[in-house]
This record gives C-alpha cells, sequence and structure tokens, in this order.
C-alpha cells in the first residue's frame, strides 16, 4: 500500500540539525531533479520579483527570503516539519513503534521541492507554491509542470503492487496521475464539508491505515478498513484510467478507540 500525502505550507522551522544532504533522501533516481530546483528556488528567491515568480502570497517575503539559505538550514524528518492541518491530524510523531514503521514504508510525501520524501527524511523548511516558475530549468521553469516526468517512474514503482490511497489535494495531485497499470488499485479520498475538516479527515484516515497491521489486497479491502472507523462510500471509476473514489464521512463515534488523537 501506498499512502500518497500532500505537504504543508505550514512548516516548523528547526533551530539546529545537519544540514540538507540529497545523497540520504529516499529516491535517489531524484537527485538529479532535486539539485536542479533546489538551485532555481535559490536563484528565484534572491531575485527582486521573487514573491511574484514564486507565485507567493505577499506576506510570504520572510519565508522567501530564507529559500536562499535552504542548503545550509537545519534539517528535520519531513513527518515533524509538515505541521499543518492534514500533519496535526495525522500525528507521526506519537504512532507506536510498529505503526511508525509501517508508517515510514507505506506514506510517501509529494514535494514541489525534493519531488518525493519518506517520513523520516531530513529536509529543512522551506516556501515554493507549486505554481512557481524558477530559473535554471529550461523550457520547463514551472514546478508542477517540471516534476511530472521524474515522479511517474518513481511513484509508480514505490507502489508495487499495492493499492494507492490517494490523500493529495487538488493542486498536488497534478505532479504525479498514476497510469494504466495502477487505475484498478487507485483510490481518491473525497470528504464533504470545510477544506478544514477535509484535511483533518485525510490526516485521520492516514493514520488509521498506518496503524493497521494488515495491507488490504485491492480497493475494496481498503474501504472496508476505513470503513470499520468512518462512514464511507466506495464509487468505481467512471471513465478509463480514472480512480476509484471512496467518500468519507464523520468517524463512527462507537469505534472512537480506533480514532486517531
Amino acid at each position: 500500500m501506498l499512502i500518497v500525502l500532500p505537504p504543508s505550507e505550514t512548516q516548523a522551522r528547526p533551530a539546529r540539525g545537519r544540514a540538507l544532504d540529497l545523497a540520504r533522501l529516499s529516491f535517489p533516481e531524484l537527485t538529479e531533479a532535486r539539485s536542479a530546483v533546489l538551485d532555481g528556488m535559490v536563484a528565484t528567491s534572491a531575485r527582486p520579483d521573487a514573491v511574484r515568480r514564486l507565485g507567493a502570497p505577499a506576506g510570504a517575503v520572510a519565508a522567501v527570503a530564507r529559500n536562499v539559505d535552504v542548503r545550509t538550514a537545519p534539517t528535520v524528518a519531513a513527518g515533524r516539519l509538515y505541521q499543518g492541518v492534514l500533519y496535526h491530524a495525522f500525528d507521526p510523531a506519537t504512532l507506536d513503534a510498529a505503526s511508525a514503521r509501517r508508517a515510514g514504508r507505506r506514506v510517501v510525501i509529494v514535494s514541489s521541492l525534493f519531488g518525493a520524501v519518506r517520513l523520516g527524511d531530513r529536509v529543512p523548511a522551506y516556501r515554493l507554491p507549486i505554481c512557481a516558475h524558477l530559473d535554471g530549468l529550461g523550457g520547463m521553469p514551472e514546478v508542477e509542470v517540471y516534476w511530472r516526468p521524474w515522479l511517474g517512474p518513481v511513484l509508480t514503482e514505490a507502489a508495487g503492487r499495492g493499492v494507492v490511497v490517494d490523500l493529495r489535494s487538488s493542486s498536488y495531485a497534478s505532479l504525479w496521475r498514476p497510469g494504466p497499470e495502477l487505475a484498478e488499485r487507485w483510490v481518491v479520498l473525497r470528504v464533504p464539508g470545510s477544506p478544514h475538516g477535509a484535511k483533518a479527515t485525510r490526516g485521520r484516515v492516514a493514520r488509521l491505515l498506518c496503524t493497521e497491521p494488515a495491507v488490504p489486497r485491492n480497493v475494496r479491502a481498503l474501504a472496508a478498513v476505513v470503513g470499520a472507523a468512518f462512514d464511507v462510500e466506495l464509487h468505481p471509476p467512471d471513465r478509463d484510467r480514472a480512480p476509484w473514489v471512496l467518500d468519507v464521512g464523520p468517524a463512527d463515534p462507537g469505534l472512537s478507540h480506533q480514532r486517531p488523537r
């Protein structure tokens, strides 16, 4: 099973820790692309029009300026770096040892700066919207477009024969779309209600799937696991190469012991 998460703009800013070492990150096939995006982000962030080029809000001036020092900035495990609503609900730092090991194997975070990382990969804080246009990326200066050919083979291999549980936001979903070989095993969660509530539910589902010892063999088995703790409704693909859709409602109050904190 591959659980695919988006990153979070809300990030920790570690005061100390070793500097970034690309050679230590998961998916070494992405090292060349990571280096190019890093260089592009640093160069672009030093420009007078950096905020506009990166597509960042006006209030992100200080965060964009810190991008210039990203290669020497302290790093922290990705599971601790991202601190938005989804990650607050997921709360990987409080998983028991067995669940943490499963999370390390099952979860991949799709990142605008690093392409894809595991929870234990040490990375620095950064500000890089997916729509950013970076210097030095040649004919594909937009980060979203640049990553697509790199991530396809890497994440397809990471998925193996398992179910792909896609918990990404719509903006990050464009970075990788599972190919036809994964279509029957690809499921996207759809959560009604506010964006805040949807993010929290996705985080709780991620936690639930990391605490589950058994690996669901197919999408229907996955829906049964999630349905033990949440109201769910599974919809088959409505066209070729489309994902299954799992509507996820409120958690079952009778199964509160299964719900994440």
